[in-house]
């Protein structure tokens, strides 16, 4: 009798499931993402706001007034309904999605007591989040490195680190039972998810309604071919990953010539990463998942990587919200 690895089991698992149309309920011709011949979504391109004004219609207007229909969470407590409720409602009647609630933090600390703290945040963040009328709670699967919370290990792409991340992701999930939110992993170049088969994977795996799928295709991109070949990983992620989208980070990536591979997040349209096509790919998904902007170091710098996305999208013939 063959033995299988687990991730040869997932694997074969998940395409049979595709085959008989029952891959976590959806269709065969959805698991497969959006056809061109889907209907255009309008895309809801969102990022930071500096100085972001405390009164929550302020706040969403300001996103509003920046050409953003999309928002990062607010700094909101769980324990504050009434601030929840009035952040909810005010971005809400401005026509500004809340995308995603962040909480970079390490769920693989080796110290117990901080991965326990670690996974109540987290857990918390979704409980807002689905409160909050956010899209998401994501933070990254975690890491065994012990001095860069979020830095490579070895480890971090082992069976050990894939299991403790189903483990983790089940806690959350089962704790708060999200009835809109979905919680996430960011996507790794060190770390799983690493690219859309462990995405897939993880999703299998972890077998929760409330868990999807955080799409950052710059992160993906560890290696010449993915970087030179980046449109067909975008296509790969959308074509196995698509309905599970909640939201999406936007940056580019250009390549330092040095005598090692060295890839350096820019401004969108000053590196090599295929906007057109992520762009179309985006607007074809029912759930419009939102695209954030983050990791720039100034205003001007996201003014110009969102003139660069709009103009991308425009030329395509795309729709902003």
């Amino acid at each position: 009798m063959q033995t299988l690895t687990r991730r040869e089991f997932l694997d074969r698992t998940v395409r049979t499931a595709v085959v008989a149309g029952t891959a976590w309920g959806i269709s065969p011709a959805r698991a497969q993402g959006a056809t061109e011949n889907a209907p255009r979504q309008p895309i809801y391109l969102g990022g930071p706001v500096f100085n972001l004004p405390p009164d929550p219609e302020a706040a969403a207007r300001a996103h509003r007034d920046l050409g953003y229909a999309a928002a990062y969470c607010p700094n909101v407590s769980l324990n504050d309904p009434a601030a929840i409720r009035a952040t909810r409602e005010a971005y809400e009647r401005v026509g500004v999605v809340i995308a995603e609630v962040g909480r970079w933090v390490n769920l693989l600390d080796r110290d117990p007591e901080k991965r326990a703290a670690h996974l109540k945040l987290v857990t918390e963040g979704l409980a807002l989040a689905d409160e909050i009328g956010a899209r998401c709670c994501v933070d990254i699967a975690g890491s065994f490195n012990e001095t860069v919370w979020y830095g490579p290990h070895p480890d971090n792409l082992s069976e050990r680190f894939f299991d403790a991340a189903v483990e983790n992701a089940r806690k959350i999930v089962d704790a708060v039972k999200p009835k809109r939110a979905k919680f996430c992993y960011e996507m790794m170049g060190w770390a799983l998810p690493d690219s859309p088969d462990s995405c897939r994977d993880l999703l299998r795996a972890v077998d929760r309604a409330g868990f999807g799928v955080h799409l950052d295709p710059c992160n993906l991109i560890n290696s010449p071919t993915r970087f030179y070949r980046n449109t067909t990983l975008l296509d790969e992620c959308f074509d196995k990953l698509g309905p599970w989208i909640a939201s999406c980070h936007a940056k580019d990536l250009a390549w330092n010539i040095e005598m090692n591979v060295h890839f350096r997040e820019v401004v969108p349209g000053q590196g090599e990463l295929d906007y057109a096509t992520f762009l179309r790919r985006l607007a074809r998904l029912p759930q419009a998942p939102p695209l954030m902007l983050e990791h720039l170091s100034s205003a001007a710098e996201y003014d110009q990587g969102r003139r660069h996305i709009k103009q991308v999208g425009e030329q395509a013939g795309l729709v902003f919200a």
